[in-house]
């Protein structure tokens, strides 16, 4: 694949000539192919930061951490305060955007501490087609997206961490647990975590693509369409919905659409 090639070069030019970078680190498919590249490209002038909170699933950490070692790049951890903003607890349409503002700003503040002269992300070329008002604070905060710079899409960035032998390149697309909320509902710690929860029993028996949702105690679970007809099935059926109520949802419900990233964002 020349132009893919030609594209992966691209971004090791971009690296190189960023001279060092922190790169924000989920663990996603994105953000893992980032720091791989950039630890062959500056070793050591890379540090890999990783948020842990209540937006987050637990499993990110993990996955993040590994990749960080595997790049043999440094690799921080930090708290996630963007709940103590309450422009994000509010949960607006344009929440992501203040989300990410907060946690670029410790971003930048961890950089100049560092003495690394850019912030990077995951973005891809593909984002710029979603609902994605993240996006806009990253511009404004001069945050660079060093994949979506060298042409990279979706699908390239899975073929070059498939080549690079990633073991994220199949996952699944990750989002921060607030997706999972109708806009204009207040985000708590007690609701995410009781998403997150919900997220990791349906994990557990077997369901790696996967959001559930929740209205107002309603979870609204979207899965692949394929796999409608296993979850509704006996006895799957009957451990999601005890496990959902233990947790405290009051109706559990299967999304016959299936699952769609920003499903959330659609039109009423």
């Amino acid at each position: 694949m020349p132009d893919l090639q030609q594209k992966a070069d691209r971004l090791r030019e971009v690296l190189q000539e960023m001279g060092g970078v922190l790169i924000a680190l989920s663990g996603g498919v994105d953000s893992s192919l980032l720091v791989d590249v950039a630890g062959e490209v500056l070793g050591e002038r890379v540090l890999a930061v990783t948020a842990r909170g209540p937006l987050f699933h637990e499993f990110e950490i993990e996955r993040a951490t590994e990749i960080a070692a595997r790049a043999g790049v440094r690799h921080m951890i930090i708290g996630s305060c963007q709940l103590d903003s309450p422009q994000v607890r509010a949960n607006p349409p344009d929440r992501c955007y203040h989300c990410k503002k907060v946690l670029f700003q410790h971003l930048l503040d961890l950089a100049h501490v560092q003495g690394l002269p850019w912030i990077a992300h995951g973005e891809q070329l593909d984002d710029a087609a979603a609902y994605r008002p993240g996006a806009r604070a990253a511009q404004e905060m001069g945050i660079r997206a060093p994949l979506a710079e060298a042409g990279l899409g979706k699908q390239d960035v899975r073929e070059l961490s498939r080549e690079r032998g990633l073991p994220t390149w199949d996952d699944p697309s990750m989002a921060c647990l607030a997706t999972r909320v109708p806009y204009g509902e207040e985000l708590t710690e007690e609701r995410l975590s009781r998403i997150a929860a919900a997220e990791d029993a349906l994990r557990v028996m077997g369901f790696e693509a996967l959001r559930v949702r929740d209205h107002d105690g309603l979870a609204r679970i979207e899965v692949p369409v394929e796999r409608v007809a296993e979850l509704t099935a006996e006895p799957v059926r009957g451990r999601v919905s005890e496990r959902l109520r233990e947790l405290g949802f009051r109706w559990v419900t299967v999304d016959l659409e299936g699952l769609r990233s920003g499903s959330m964002d659609a039109p009423g």
